[in-house]
Parts: C-alpha cells; structure tokens; sequence
C-alpha cells in the first residue's frame, strides 16, 4: 500500500473474491463479463487493506441499487492492477497512493488509463508506537532517539535489536532503507498481512507492551489503539526517489482514482459516478470500521452508510 506501498490482506473482506494466487495471476482473473458488448458491468479493482474495500463497497452498493448495473470484483496488488486497468481487466481503480512510474506510462505516455480525480482522502504512512508508551518515555516519538529504546522492541523474531513491525512482504516500503540509512539499531519484520499485524498490534496493546510499526492514515485502528507517530527527518520533495538511499520520512499523498480510458470516455453513468465518487477520511473510517471491527459484511456496511449519508452520495449521481 500506499505512497509506493501496498497493504495486502483482509479476512474481513468479502469482496476479495479471488484468492491465492500469486499477484500478476490475478489480473488475468477479470470476470469473464467485464465489457461485455451492451451488458451494464462494472469491474472495480480491490486492494486488500480494509479503506480500499469501504470504497469499492460503497461503489457498488450506489452502482447496483441505484443505476443497475451488475459489478464485479478482482483483487489485484497495487502496481499489477494498474496492467490490469491499461488492458481492460478492470475499469477502474478507487485508490492509489502514488506510483509516479506507473502513471507516467499508462497516463502521460500510452494514455490506456485516464486520472478519475480525488477520492477526498489523504493518505500517510508513518511509524507509531502506541500512545501509552509515548506518555511513559515522550522522546521516543524522536528517531534519534529510537536506539536508545531498541531493547523495549525486541522479539524472538528481531533477535538483539529492535522490531520494527510490518504488514505483508508485498508492501513496497522504504522502511529497510530507513532502517540502514538512519544507522538504526532495529530489524524489520513482516506479519504477513494488514490483518496479521492488526492482530499483533492490538495483542501488545492488550497487554500493554511496547511496539515499533509502521502504519498509515486513514485506518480504523486508531479509535481502538491510540497510536503516537515516531518523528523521522522531514519529508522533501524528491528525497525519496532513490529507493535505496531514502532517509525521510513518507509524504502525505492526497489519494487518486484512476480509470480505463475506453471507460472514462465510454462508461455512460457509470463512470461519470465514478469520476464524481469523493468522500472523506471519516466516511471511510465509518464503513471500514463496522467491515473490520464490527464484522458487518461489507455490502451491509455499505448499505448502513448509505442509508444515512443520502446527501452526500446523491451528488455524485447529478
């Protein structure tokens, strides 16, 4: 997930249809009715961490009930979806957060793919520590001073240093090159999943037990485990543009939506919804909250949110 990142998971999510193949298979696993000549289908690309699927959910909860069409699902990892939205596979993609390479090929270049606007959503990745470890030690929140609190962070999986925690190894993180760059004395280890590291971070928090983790804004997580973010050196622009020297911290992405160009131009009130499609941190944090937390299905949660926020999303219908 995110600014170059990419956060794969979720048990919680019933929209992840198709699962357990490799990255790049799962592009090929578009449904076989996406543009389908004169059927009113809509495929929506899914990423696996929990915000992405409130969109998609609420896109097409909207999609279905309020101008029929039938829309399908595919969850692809950040940079294979957008292969995927160039061929077609997918129409649209409801929230990326920066693949600049990406974008220069398929939009500025090739112009397979055309921007769809804002999603209303602004994006950050950052490492916290949990905000009652913060209270006990405050300079903590510092990165020089994170060596002197390695020790706290150790775990049978980091061994002599620090843990800094991640999600999936599939992220695409700078957080090993920070790690090596900023001399610091931690090791950088995977749960495997978005899900898999909610767990661990809300066990540690149980027990209140110092953790290191990477984590980003917006997630639902932060209303049951309040997090403080650890200081690291000032994000400027271009500071993070070789991937091995990164020594800054992630920038604040507002987040996009992209879109098949063959459907931006000729996806009728599909698209034009699509490309209106604009909600805020709270609304995502409102559905993600009862798909992740409440175990609400995520047509439920959508259902929910639509029902009592009818004049917001009847704007992205005029």
């Amino acid at each position: 997930m995110r600014v170059r990142t990419t956060a794969a998971v979720a048990a919680v999510s019933s929209l992840a249809l198709l699962t357990g193949c490799g990255a790049a298979d799962m592009t090929k696993q578009a449904s076989p009715f996406a543009n389908a000549q004169g059927a009113k289908t809509v495929t929506l690309s899914v990423q696996s961490w929990v915000g992405a699927q409130a969109n998609v959910a609420v896109a097409q909860y909207i999609l279905e009930h309020e101008l029929g069409y039938r829309v399908d699902t595919v969850q692809v990892d950040e940079v294979p979806a957008w292969d995927a939205l160039s061929q077609g596979r997918v129409d649209a993609l409801l929230e990326d957060w920066g693949h600049p390479e990406q974008e220069q090929r398929y939009v500025k270049d090739k112009k397979t793919i055309t921007a769809g606007g804002e999603l209303g959503v602004t994006g950050h990745i950052g490492w916290f520590v949990p905000t009652y470890l913060a209270k006990q030690h405050p300079d903590i929140t510092n990165w020089k001073n994170l060596n002197k609190y390695s020790h706290l962070f150790r775990t049978p999986e980091s061994g002599d240093k620090g843990q800094l925690m991640d999600g999936s190894p599939s992220y695409v993180t700078n957080d090993k090159a920070l790690v090596k760059n900023l001399k610091l004395d931690y090791q950088v280890v995977f749960a495997g999943s978005e899900a898999a590291q909610i767990t661990q971070m809300r066990q540690f928090a149980k027990e209140k037990k110092p953790f290191l983790t990477y984590w980003y804004s917006p997630q639902w997580l932060f209303k049951k485990v309040p997090m403080t973010e650890v200081k690291l050196p000032p994000y400027k622009e271009g500071c993070d543009a070789d991937p091995e020297k990164v020594a800054c911290a992630y920038p604040h992405t507002p987040l996009q939506k992209y879109l098949n160009s063959g459907f931006a131009k000729n996806g009728g009130k599909a698209a034009a919804f699509l490309k209106k499609f604009k909600w805020t941190t709270e609304d995502q944090n409102e559905v993600s909250l009862m798909i992740a937390d409440k175990k609400m299905t995520p047509e439920d949660a959508a259902k929910k949110w639509v029902d009592s926020h009818r004049s917001t999303w009847k704007k992205w219908l005029s």
